[in-house]
């Protein structure tokens, strides 16, 4: 197997960091993988150790309780656990990106002294919710509202009614606050379009008002927590505005954005564990008196399972150093997920292939990323919307199609 080639765009620091994180998945995360799967269960334990790695505040500064690394750290880490667990991964992808992220970067210094350290600890978790059965994609579609109610001389409440679906970290015993995106009003562009203005709130957990529903019954990521949402008259102070109000679609879409890139690297950590596992069995598996890694067709599909790997960790890697190193990303974010969803669902494909009637088996790795594979494709912006996003860019964004 050739060697990992992002190693030349790390730090020392970030070596050692992605070898303690897979050395964590290997030893404590990967022997549980398959009971905590079976009983559709997240490993709060698990959760616990993640926390006291450090692994939830890792692209945080010191003086708000993180670790003062980056985005790309947050990245390998995702990438080192998804090799053995996905659902392991979301959870902290999610809880960083969407859960942590938009409190750091627009709260008010209550409501980070608040809720981010014990977030960052990995004490408790925060879910972001945006979808609604008729905005995912287009989340210009939100129908959830929010009014403010003024009572006597104090700022008042906002009261929230609407629903929310496919929330990651909503329902779990730690979950402290949803962030909710809601409409609070309307506005008109200066060509006379009108849209609705968009704001984002923090509900805690247990508000009168907000139902977490019945996990869902998913294909895959059955560890991971997924809940949908009802707010019916949910009561929260004024000072629950998250950032400015009708900011709330500005200001998600960065999360949006660089959430990708770690769901991208969440992926190439699921084509890579496919990899290793094809790579170990093609040794072992004997056929006709010889290892089946000698027949040339079964090398050559792990040959491609290796090209896949690195196309997308390199992209990955490249959407992320631009996001730390403060230039654009956008289009290299959706060019990552694009490209890495499809590493691992091909690469999920082709180790089930090798382990024969072994990979339809729940029990082996392989099947498990064959099942959780296919919502990569689908979370955080389908292939169509990352598709849609790169020939607009192409298109009609910068001059002569340049992508830098």
């Amino acid at each position: 197997m050739i060697a990992d080639t992002s190693a030349t765009a790390l730090t020392d620091a970030q070596r050692k960091l992605s070898a303690t994180v897979r050395e964590f998945a290997d030893e404590v995360v990967a022997p549980a993988a398959y009971r905590y799967d079976t009983e559709r269960r997240l490993p709060l334990e698990i959760i616990a150790q993640m926390g006291e790695l450090g692994l939830f505040g890792l692209p945080f500064p010191r003086d708000v309780g993180g670790q003062g690394e980056d985005y790309v750290s947050l990245c390998l880490a995702v990438e080192a656990l998804a090799r053995v667990d996905q659902s392991i991964a979301v959870t902290l992808e999610a809880g960083v990106g969407l859960g942590i992220m938009p409190i750091y970067r627009h709260g008010t210094p209550e409501q980070r002294e608040r809720w981010l350290p014990d977030l960052m600890a990995g004490r408790a978790l925060a879910a972001f919710g945006l979808t609604e059965a008729g905005a995912g994609s287009d989340a210009g579609a939100t129908r959830t509202t929010a009014r403010l109610e003024r009572t006597g001389d104090d700022d008042g409440e906002w009261v929230i009614d609407g629903s929310k679906q496919f929330i990651t970290n909503s329902g779990t015993p730690i979950t402290s606050v949803v962030t909710v995106t809601a409409v609070t009003g309307r506005r008109t562009d200066d060509d006379g379009v009108v849209h609705n203005e968009l704001s984002s709130f923090l509900v805690p957990a247990g508000t009168p008002g907000l139902t977490v529903h019945e996990a869902y019954d998913k294909v895959g990521w059955h560890t991971s927590d997924t809940h949908p949402l009802t707010l019916q008259g949910v009561r929260v102070p004024a000072a629950n505005l998250l950032g400015e109000q009708g900011r709330g679609y500005a200001n998600f879409l960065r999360a949006l954005d660089e959430g990708r890139i770690a769901f991208a690297a969440l992926a190439t950590g699921a084509a890579q564990g496919c990899l290793e596992e094809a790579v170990r069995y093609a040794g072992e598996r004997e056929v006709f008196g010889h290892a089946i890694g000698q027949n040339q067709h079964v090398a050559f599909m792990i040959a491609r399972m290796q090209a896949r790997v690195h196309a997308a960790r390199l992209c990955w890697l490249d959407a992320a150093l631009k996001q730390t190193h403060g230039l654009s990303f956008k289009a290299e974010a959706s060019v990552a997920k694009l490209t890495a969803a499809e590493a691992a669902m091909a690469n999920a494909r082709d180790a089930c292939q090798i382990f024969g009637g072994y990979g339809f088996l729940n029990e082996n790795a392989v099947a498990r990323h064959y099942r959780d594979s296919k919502v990569l494709e689908v979370g955080e912006g389908t292939t169509e919307v990352q598709l849609m996003i790169l020939a607009r860019d192409l298109l009609h964004g910068r001059a002569g199609g340049r992508t830098r």
